[in-house]
């Protein structure tokens, strides 16, 4: 692999524009190239703001250039699969955001032709390059707190999506709480062996009338015996509530919400300080840039990504065994939407 990383970024929507901006300015190891999106104005108005000379409609003509080492999936989630397949197919190294899809069959297809390709998935877990919540897990990890017993992951959004988007997201636990049950498994370090989820319409009753739900409580018990507790809810007043607790025998790690400053002001009328950031481009733009930093390192070194493709499997897992919880009052086991897997 070139010491330079010639990337091609697919899709120039918003996160697309913040990997993008990522990667044509902030990351010596890379390059970016190419950008493609189904709206060639986006692709060419994205294109123009980096500097790009090369912007397409068609994503094949990104996965056709012999010089592109790699690729980044930014588009809607039904196309991610075929994209990973086919970006396989042509030799490139991937980076796709989550999920990798909604149909597990679909997953392991895709997971196949990459195994078989032998090129680098990397999937968009980006809260794991959060550096407070990777200390976090470096110290659960290094044993420095004893056993893990208790985890609390509070994940709580500034306000509900469109209605439209709601539809085909996949549901509260496969589009939201995806990311949480991912740093459950990142910060304990353990399979989960059963997950019992319960959960109310309680901030938009168009979401419930969409199928979904907009508040939900999951608790997780895990190999070790450790329990974990993940609150959500579609829409928090005061800002974009994220927090972690990992208790352990020998004490307990605890990382709070960012804020702009840490100026608090006293007065006579009372006490205020900086709001929370508003939502997840701001409160998480350092672990974007960390986990593009992985991304590129693991392909001029040749090593493991960090959230890889079963990484990815696994959280989905989870997800629908949350949703069969939910729909079957009972807790669920992963093995029982997933026969021989392992979360």
């Amino acid at each position: 692999m070139a010491e330079s990383i010639r990337v091609g970024l697919l899709g120039a929507g918003r996160i697309g524009k913040l990997h993008g901006g990522n990667l044509a300015g902030r990351l010596p190891g890379a390059r970016l190239v190419a950008v493609a999106d189904v709206r060639l104005e986006a692709a060419q108005e994205l294109a123009a703001a980096l500097g790009i000379e090369q912007a397409y409609e068609d994503p094949r003509r990104v996965l056709e250039d012999p010089s592109i080492d790699a690729v980044v999936v930014c588009t809607s989630t039904d196309t991610h699969a075929p994209l990973i397949e086919a970006a396989a197919q042509a030799g490139k190294q991937i980076f796709c955001e989550k999920p990798i899809d909604l149909d597990l069959a679909r997953i392991d297809h895709a997971l196949g032709v990459v195994a078989e390709s032998g090129v680098t998935l990397q999937v968009g877990f980006n809260r794991r390059f959060d550096p407070s919540f990777a200390r976090a897990r470096e110290l659960v990890a290094g044993g420095t707190l004893g056993e893990p017993h208790l985890l609390r992951i509070t994940s709580r959004d500034p306000a509900p999506p469109p209605i439209e988007y709601v539809k085909v997201s996949g549901g509260l636990f496969v589009d939201m709480a995806i990311h949480d049950l991912d740093m459950a498994r990142f910060l304990i370090g353990q399979p989960v062996e059963e997950v019992y989820a319960t959960g109310a319409v309680l901030v938009d009753p168009a979401i419930g009338e969409a199928g979904d739900i907009d508040t939900a409580l999951t608790t997780l018990r895990f190999a070790g015996g450790a329990l974990g507790a993940i609150d959500n809810s579609r829409r928090a007043v005061y800002g974009y509530d994220q927090r972690i607790e990992v208790f352990c025998s020998e004490g307990a790690v605890v990382v709070g919400n960012e804020v702009a400053h840490q100026a608090t002001v006293l007065a006579a009328e009372g006490t205020r300080g900086a709001p929370l950031e508003y939502f997840f481009l701001e409160r998480y733009m350092e672990s974007y840039l960390r986990e593009m930093e992985a991304f590129i390192r693991a392909l001029q070194e040749g090593t493991a990504p960090p959230a890889g493709g079963a990484d990815g499997r696994a959280a989905v897992v989870l997800a629908y065994a949350a949703k069969r919880s939910l729909d079957e009052h009972r807790p669920v086991a992963p093995h029982e939407v997933d026969p021989g897997g392992a979360a």
